[in-house]
C-alpha cells in the first residue's frame, strides 16, 4: 500500500512528447524529431477542430461582407484550409508553418482559428528572440487589411486594437507555455544529475568501505598468519631433520608446545578477526543522539584499537617466534611505546631528537604535551606490524631495526629496517601484494607521508605522521 500524499508519476501517454522523451531518456538529450504521443494527438486533433469551427463559422460571417473585393472572396477558403492543413506539421516546422500561414492571415478570415495555434505553436516551441520577427510580419502583413476593411467597415480602430491584442495575447501564451516547459526539463535534468551524483557518491563510499575492509584484514590476519606459518616451518623443518639423523627427536613436550604455540596464534588471530568485524559493523549499530547514552554501551563492548604502548607487545610476539628485532623509542615518543620485556633490546632516548624534533620551548621538565591522536598511533601500529610481516616474509632470520621517534609539535616517524636478502629468494610465506598499498592508503588519510624502498642494503619503510 502506498503511503499517504506520496506521489505518482503521471503515464507517458499523458505528457507532452518532449517531457515524455525527457522521462524516458537515461543519457544526454539527441537531437533529432520527438515522436508525439498520445496526449499530443488530441491536442492536435483539438486544434485543427477549433481551426475548421472558427473557419466554417467566419464563412457564414465573411458572406455577408459586401464591402470585400470577389478576389478576397474566392481566396478565403482556399487560404484557410492550407493554414488549417499545415497545423499538423507546426510541432516539427514550426517557424515554416508561420511563414506558410502569413499570406492567409493576411486577408483571410477563416484562417482566425488557425493563425491562433500558429502564434502560440510558435510562443512555444522557438526562442522568443527568434519568433518575435515573426510575430511582428504577421502583424504588418495583416496591417493593410486591417486599415483599408477592417477600421472603415467593420467596427473602427477597435477591431484593429482587437486583432492585436488577440494576436499577441496567443503568443504570449505560448512564450508562457515554453518558459514553463522549460523550466520543466530544467528541473528533470537537475534530479537526474542529484541522482548519477548521489549513485555516484554511493559507489565511491562502498569503494573506500570495501577498501577499509582490505585494509583492516589485511593488517588483522597477514601478521598472525605469518607467524603461524613460522612456528609451522619451524617444526616441519625440525621433524625433516629429525628424519635425516641430523638433529635429534622433537620431545613431546616440544610438540605440546609448538602445537600450543599455533593454536594460541590461531585463536588469537580469530579474535582480531572478530574485534575488526565487531567495529567495522558498529556503524550499523544505534547511532546516539545528544543525551543518548545507549551508543556509549555499544562503543564500550567493541575491543580497544591498537595504540603506540602496543607496539612493544608487538615486537615481543614475533621474538617469541624467532625473529631478531631491535626496538628504538627516541624522543617524546619513548613515552608512549612501553618495552617492559625483561630481555628488551629497547633504546630508550628520552632526549629530543635533532632529525625528528623541533625546540620545545617547555622542555623535558615542562608540561606534559599530548600524545598522537588515537588513529594516528594506530596507524603507527599497523606500519610496525606490516614491517616485521614483509621482513618475516622476504628476509627471514634478519635482524630488523623497529625505529618509534618524534615529539608533539615535530610530527611522528616510525620506521622499519631489514636487510636486504642475498640474491632472488622465494617468500615461504604467500602475500597478495597489498599490504604496502593498504598502508599508503592510511598514512595519506592521516595527513602523513610513506616511504619504502631499498637504502644502503637494507629495506626501509619509513612514515611520517602528524604530532601537533
Amino acid at each position: 500500500m502506498s503511503e499517504p500524499g506520496a506521489r505518482h508519476p503521471l503515464p507517458r501517454s499523458l505528457l507532452p512528447g518532449e517531457l515524455a522523451a525527457a522521462a524516458g531518456r537515461t543519457g544526454p538529450p539527441e537531437a533529432g524529431r520527438v515522436r508525439r504521443t498520445p496526449r499530443d494527438w488530441a491536442v492536435d486533433c483539438l486544434a485543427f477542430g477549433w481551426a475548421l469551427l472558427c473557419g466554417a463559422v467566419l464563412l457564414r460571417v465573411v458572406a455577408d461582407y459586401d464591402h470585400l473585393p470577389l478576389w478576397i472572396r474566392a481566396l478565403d477558403v482556399p487560404l484557410g484550409a492550407l493554414a488549417c492543413l499545415a497545423l499538423w506539421w507546426r510541432r516539427s516546422y514550426p517557424v515554416t508553418v508561420a511563414l506558410i500561414g502569413i499570406p492567409a492571415m493576411s486577408f483571410a478570415n477563416t484562417s482566425v482559428g488557425a493563425a491562433t495555434v500558429i502564434l502560440l505553436n510558435l510562443g512555444l516551441r522557438v526562442p522568443w528572440q527568434r519568433a518575435l520577427p515573426v510575430v511582428a510580419l504577421c502583424i504588418v502583413t495583416v496591417a493593410p487589411y486591417v486599415l483599408v476593411y477592417s477600421v472603415p467597415h467593420e467596427g473602427g480602430w477597435a477591431v484593429a486594437s482587437f486583432i492585436l491584442a488577440y494576436y499577441l495575447a496567443f503568443f504570449s501564451w505560448g512564450s508562457a507555455l515554453r518558459a514553463r516547459r522549460l523550466l520543466v526539463l530544467k528541473l528533470r535534468e537537475d534530479a537526474d544529475r542529484e541522482r548519477a551524483e548521489h549513485a555516484r557518491r554511493l559507489a565511491d563510499s562502498r569503494r573506500a568501505e570495501r577498501a577499509a575492509i582490505a585494509r583492516e584484514m589485511h593488517d588483522v590476519l597477514a601478521h598472525r598468519i605469518s607467524l603461524l606459518s613460522v612456528h609451522a616451518g619451524a617444526l616441519v623443518y625440525r621433524t625433516k631433520q629429525t628424519d635425516a639423523g641430523r638433529a635429534p627427536a622433537l620431545s613431546g613436550a616440544e610438540i605440546v608446545e609448538s602445537a600450543q604455540v599455533i593454536r594460541d596464534n590461531a585463536h588469537q588471530a580469530l579474535e582480531e578477526l572478530h574485534d575488526m568485524l565487531r567495529v567495522l559493523r558498529s556503524d550499523e549499530r544505534h547511532e546516539p543522539g545528544p543525551g543518548d547514552r545507549r551508543g556509549a554501551t555499544a562503543d564500550s563492548t567493541a575491543a580497544p584499537q591498537p595504540r603506540m604502548a602496543d607496539i612493544a607487545h608487538l615486537v615481543e610476539e614475533a621474538r617469541a617466534a624467532g625473529q631478531q628485532i631491535d626496538l628504538r623509542a627516541e624522543g617524546r615518543a619513548a613515552t608512549c611505546v612501553r618495552d617492559e620485556a625483561p630481555d628488551s633490546t629497547c633504546v630508550r632516548d628520552e632526549a629530543p631528537d635533532p632529525d625528528d624534533v623541533r625546540d620545545d620551548p617547555s622542555g623535558p621538565a615542562g608540561p606534559p604535551r599530548p600524545a598522537p591522536r588515537s588513529q594516528v598511533q594506530r596507524t603507527a601500529y599497523r606500519l610496525v606490524q606490516e614491517g616485521l610481516t614483509n621482513a618475516r616474509k622476504h628476509a627471514p632470520g634478519a635482524r630488523v631495526t623497529v625505529r618509534v621517534a618524534g615529539a608533539p609539535g615535530a610530527g611522528l616517524t616510525v620506521e622499519v629496517r631489514s636487510p636486504l636478502p642475498v640474491g632472488v629468494t622465494a617468500s615461504e610465506i604467500p602475500g597478495a601484494g597489498a599490504g604496502l598499498t593498504g598502508l599508503r592508503e592510511r598514512v595519506e588519510l592521516d595527513g602523513g607521508s610513506l616511504e619504502h624502498g631499498s637504502r644502503e642494503g637494507a629495506f626501509v619503510l619509513r612514515a611520517r605522521l602528524p604530532w601537533p
